[in-house]
């Protein structure tokens, strides 16, 4: 896989971790032989990627027909570095209060693929550096995870990157879009502390919210809805077991013909 930076230092803890992901190949999805995924049938109007809820594509099962089913192609990026006592951390963004959805929400950066991007890493690297002001040369993306589905039938890649060298990351967040840039530890969306869950349903279809509260430098965090489930996933592949809870995986059927008012729950 193609990185915006190939040779890699830090710890050897990183060092093992890089080799270990770089291993992992996702599952196959419906959309993988699609030949051209970029067409939008849906109206996701906002090109950042927030969402209440987003479920993995492998459980939501998808017409065979393209010309039915073009889920528009986003990207986010779970950026992991070794923090000071250790311990593995991601950066995360709270959205800038005055935007008009999803305002003060949590998210991982990222958006929608642009013309140009050469692939899911560039779309996700590009998008952290306009939101965050993160160089894309100090992160080495690894591997991708399975493709989620939002809300909106946006298709949501998860790339996975390590940050090189963390003192050389100054964060210098766009205020148009994020108001706070901070970082978490990525086990704790793999444990049952700080966690608590919804079940709702959809259409007959029940599933699993899953709500974590952080707190950093007297600052409080909520992470729900789809960033959660992103984290619960990477957090799940990178320390190799699952977590000691359901994940929020529902079987969902994706209507055959889409239209701006077509949403999950």
């Amino acid at each position: 896989m193609d990185s915006p930076n190939n040779s890699f230092g830090g710890s050897q803890s990183l060092v093992a971790l890089a080799h270990q992901l770089r291993r992992y190949k996702p599952p196959p999805t419906p959309l993988d032989d699609d030949d051209d995924p970029e067409e939008p049938t849906t109206g996701e109007s906002a090109g950042k990627v927030v969402s209440q809820v987003g479920v993995v594509e492998s459980a939501a099962p998808i017409s065979r027909d393209p010309v039915r089913f073009k889920p528009k192609r986003a990207a986010v990026l779970i950026c992991l570095f070794e923090g000071d006592a250790g311990d593995l951390r991601v950066i995360l963004t709270k959205r800038s209060s005055t935007l008009s959805t999803h305002s003060g929400e949590i998210a991982l950066p990222g958006g929608k693929a642009e013309e140009g991007d050469k692939d899911d890493g560039e779309t996700a690297t590009r998008e952290a550096k306009e939101e965050i002001g993160l160089d894309p040369s100090l992160v080495n993306v690894v591997t991708l995870l399975e493709p989620f589905l939002s809300k909106h039938f946006l298709r949501v890649v998860p790339v996975i990157g390590i940050l090189n060298e963390k003192e050389s990351f100054k964060p210098a967040p766009n205020p148009a879009e994020v108001e706070t840039v901070f970082d978490a530890p990525l086990e704790m969306f793999i444990k049952d502390e700080n966690r608590r869950a919804e079940e709702r349903d959809w259409m007959g279809n029940k599933y699993i919210l899953h709500f974590f509260d952080y707190e950093t430098e007297n600052k409080k965090f909520l992470i729900w809805g789809l960033t959660a489930g992103i984290l619960i996933r990477a957090a799940s592949v990178v320390y190799q077991r699952p977590p000691p809870f359901l994940e929020q995986n529902p079987i969902f059927k994706v209507p055959s013909v889409l239209n701006k008012d077509t949403v999950l729950p």
